[in-house]
């Protein structure tokens, strides 16, 4: 039966019952306690409220009497429901038994877990459990309860879960292991695809929650190992994807277990990225969130450079740089630290600089760590800023760029020139220029596909990608381009290669060879 354990957080429901979890399940279906149904039932500004921790539109559009109605006050908003109402919609005996729910009041029963609706990709019909005011809003939810994060806590689905699943390759797979597994949404996609999942953290009680949140998806079970990032794993382990959102916040301290790391500065994170590439096989993939520090005096794509480990192809992608007074704020607003006594606030909002100044950090940087195992003797380590706004999912988008690396390495410039090219779809040409003049001061290609990259390119790059369709090769190209321009073939033969690579590296044309 559902209660509080002596940390303050609720007693989980049974992790040994599969047979429940799949009657509760049918059940929170056939009420359209689905991503859809909740959009339908309580309208995007409702819904839209929930991810902002606001519960008042929603609580105001399940003021009826629905199954789904009591499903969404139930298990999304919290609220203690008469037990006649709940019966109605539940196997109500048992699901009480197995502890997903617990009795309080008089006749009413409440949820001892948040399960939060998540579609997945395929259109699934997925449930992501995590502790109770975890799952609306994220970690803003607990101070909702009015107090702070427990350091046991499991979070629910927040925006960094949801950017990982989205950049993370999914080809079949035999083997994939999630570090850090939390609420197990990464476990849970990956089993789509992946013949066998392993799923580790240090928190036991996550890999309960993982374990629940596999079973009401529907999804196979994992292999749950409790320990620290790859602590559990065995020497003689590999495998072909390795996915983590670790707790890369940089603190000074290990106070909350689902965001401090525990090492110094960002450390946590180079040393999981530096132990990935003997855990992957051949050609596997390992993709990472993390947060790494501005130092000063060092430049920072150097210091991520330093932690690609041999033998590995590398792609780094910076998406934003908080200077370390924002930094602090986010992370103590996070933990609902501002709602307490100000002294309190204060002196740790100055333990947070103490920190940083001991450090010489002047900005934490937050982004995605993409590795792939290579065979290559002569691995590609490209470290870029990337502020934009890109198309997710970008699974395929990564992949590919692997692939155009390996593509690049196995032609030499000969080679390239005798290639046969084509424009990747959706990519337009913007001429840049004053009104009335003859001439543009610069195009640019602009993709509005996967990164959505924009790039310069001289009036031959422009004209080369403007015909490249397959059917002649670069080479016959450019020999047409010269003739144009009256230059020179030999020379515009020696000088372009760089720039077709540029283009064929960052996606915008794709060998048709």
């Amino acid at each position: 039966m559902g209660g509080v354990t002596d940390s303050g957080l609720a007693s989980l429901p049974a992790s040994d019952r599969p047979d429940v979890a799949a009657r509760l399940r049918d059940a929170l279906l056939a009420a359209s306690f689905t991503a859809d149904g909740l959009l339908d039932r309580l309208g995007a500004p409702a819904y839209a409220a929930l991810a902002r921790s606001e519960t008042v539109p929603a609580l105001r559009a399940t003021r009826g009497d629905t199954p789904l109605e009591t499903l969404v006050r139930l298990f999304l908003l919290q609220q203690p429901v008469p037990h006649a109402r709940v019966a109605a919609v539940l196997p109500v005996e048992e699901v009480l038994e197995a502890g997903w729910l617990t009795r309080v009041g008089g006749d009413e029963v409440a949820a001892t877990v948040d399960v939060r609706p998540y579609g997945g990709p395929g259109g699934e019909d997925w449930f992501i459990v995590s502790d109770l005011g975890c799952a609306v809003g994220g970690a803003g939810g607990i101070g909702q309860l009015g107090r702070q994060a427990d350091t046991a806590v499991v979070l629910g689905v927040g925006g960094a879960s949801t950017t990982l699943a989205g950049i993370t390759v999914r080809t079949p797979v035999a083997s994939a292991l999630d570090l850090g597994t939390g609420s197990g949404i990464q476990a849970l996609h990956a089993a789509q695809h992946a013949t066998r999942v392993t799923a580790t953290d240090l928190n036991p009680r996550a890999l309960h929650i993982t374990a629940l949140t596999l079973a009401l998806s529907g999804a196979p079970a994992a292999d749950l190992r409790e320990g620290s990032l790859f602590e559990p794993v065995r020497d003689d382990e590999t495998f072909d994807l390795i996915v983590s959102n670790p707790p890369f916040v940089i603190s000074p301290g290990a106070r909350l277990t689902y965001r401090d790391g525990g090492m110094g500065g960002d450390d946590l994170c180079r040393s999981l990225v530096q132990q990935a590439g003997e855990r992957l096989h051949e050609g596997g993939f390992a993709q990472f969130l993390a947060n790494w520090q501005h130092v000063a005096g060092e430049d920072w794509q150097d210091r991520l450079r330093s932690w690609v480990p041999r033998g590995c192809d590398a792609w780094i992608v910076q998406r934003e740089v908080q200077d370390v007074t924002q930094y602090a704020e986010l992370w103590l607003r996070d933990a609902g630290d501002h709602r307490g006594d100000p002294a309190e606030y204060q002196a740790r909002y100055d333990a947070w600089l103490d920190e940083f100044e001991a450090r010489k950090v002047k900005a934490v940087g937050f982004g995605w760590i993409t590795l792939r195992r290579t065979g290559s003797a002569d691995p590609v380590v490209t470290v870029e800023e990337w502020p934009h706004p890109v198309e997710q999912p970008l699974g395929d988008t990564i992949r590919a760029h692997f692939e155009r690396l390996d593509y690049l390495r196995e032609h030499d410039d000969a080679a390239l020139l005798a290639s046969h090219f084509r424009l990747a779809a959706e990519v337009v040409q913007e001429q840049v220029g004053l009104p009335g003049a003859e001439d543009p001061e610069h195009v640019v290609l602009r993709q509005h596909r996967g990164m959505r990259r924009a790039t310069k390119v001289d009036t031959v790059g422009a004209g080369f990608a403007g015909v490249c369709d397959g059917t002649l090769s670069a080479g016959r190209i450019l020999d047409a381009i010269a003739q144009l321009m009256n230059e020179d073939p030999v020379l515009l033969r020696d000088r372009t290669p760089a720039q077709i690579r540029l283009l064929v590296e960052q996606g915008f044309l794709e060998p048709a060879d």
